[in-house]
């Protein structure tokens, strides 16, 4: 009896531990128990280690059950999202500033367009005015001539049909013709050259290159127009043009071919004896079986208009796009 009392008083006294270190004793229905007295086969079981109340208190804190040989570390998926999140907002405000160059670049290029325009406007109508101004006498000296592009001078002389030169292949200006067959593909124009011949100024003392006009290619030949071959003193009213540069995909002039593509003023003057002047003559110097006259183009592209309705087009475009992207949508999104 004593010993089964000195029993009872250590289970007494080691039930408390035996709770928090979870070993709890077991009813005698073999479920989970408090409402009788350890057995002698539980007593003899190891007891808890002096830290198993400290497990069981960090237990029971964080809800989780700890394991020997397990560190406990706090989880990182909340820096990792946090992390990605800013680095996405990075990446959108970087494109949203990035696109927002394609509208104001747009924008840009169009109000360019309307400067354009008006610069081309006023040199369209500088241009008119010279064409139509009254013919000057030929200056003297060649440097004048640099200002006086498009500009009627009259000269009095004579031809020196000996030396033609011919600028080809060249078509005949026809403002008529032009305008029916404007947005063509192909022309019924007939293909000839220019008949480029030196004209001796008997005031000025001086030799010049004056473009007589237009000859279907059949007419190239001389002896096939001995009618329109012009002889004696004759007055002339001519446009004063300046020398050309070559531009892409225009073949070199050929002198020994006599075949010009375009006008080399030095190079013409060479061959001829002739100083480098030029001056394209008038309709109203024009013979019968001679070349047509009349063969200056004076008329300049003035395509800004439409440059500048596609520009700010575009402009309107993405601005639209880029307010629908960045501005309007919801957000989080």
């Amino acid at each position: 009896m004593a010993a089964a009392r000195r029993v009872g008083l250590c289970a007494a006294r080691l039930g408390p531990l035996l709770r928090a270190a979870g070993a709890g004793p077991v009813s005698g229905a073999g479920r989970p128990g408090w409402g009788r007295a350890p057995g002698l086969d539980e007593l003899s079981r190891p007891l808890a280690s002096p830290q198993a109340p400290a497990r069981a208190v960090r237990r029971s804190v964080l809800g989780v059950i700890s394991r020997p040989g397990l560190l406990w570390r706090p989880s990182r998926c909340g820096s990792s999202s946090a992390g990605a999140t800013a680095a996405k907002t990075e990446d959108d405000s970087f494109l949203q500033w990035f696109l927002l160059l394609i509208p104001v670049t747009a924008f840009g290029l169009g109000t360019w367009q309307v400067q354009r325009r008006k610069w081309k406007l006023q040199l369209i109508a500088e241009l008119e005015s010279r064409v139509m101004a009254e013919p000057i006498p030929l200056p003297a000296d060649p440097m004048e001539l640099q200002n006086l592009e498009y500009r009627p001078v009259k000269v009095r002389g004579h031809f020196d049909h000996s030396k033609e030169l011919y600028m080809m292949p060249r078509t005949m200006v026809d403002p008529a013709r032009e305008a029916r067959e404007a947005g063509r593909l192909s022309s019924a124009a007939e293909s000839g050259a220019y008949v480029v011949t030196p004209f001796r100024c008997t005031d000025l003392g001086v030799t010049i290159l004056v473009n007589r006009g237009f000859v279907p290619r059949k007419k190239v030949n001389p002896d096939s127009r001995r009618k329109g071959q012009v002889e004696g003193e004759v007055d002339l009213v001519g446009m004063v043009r300046l020398s050309e540069t070559r531009k892409p995909f225009v073949p070199e002039n050929n002198p020994e071919r006599n075949q010009w593509h375009y006008r080399d003023l030095e190079a013409m003057a060479r061959l001829t004896g002739a100083e480098p002047i030029f001056i394209d003559a008038d309709f109203k110097s024009t013979v019968p079986g001679g070349p047509i006259g009349g063969q200056t183009r004076v008329t300049l592209r003035n395509e800004h208009v439409q440059y500048i309705l596609t520009w700010y087009g575009l402009c309107v475009a993405t601005s639209y796009l880029w307010f629908k992207k960045f501005l309007s949508r919801t957000p989080g999104v």
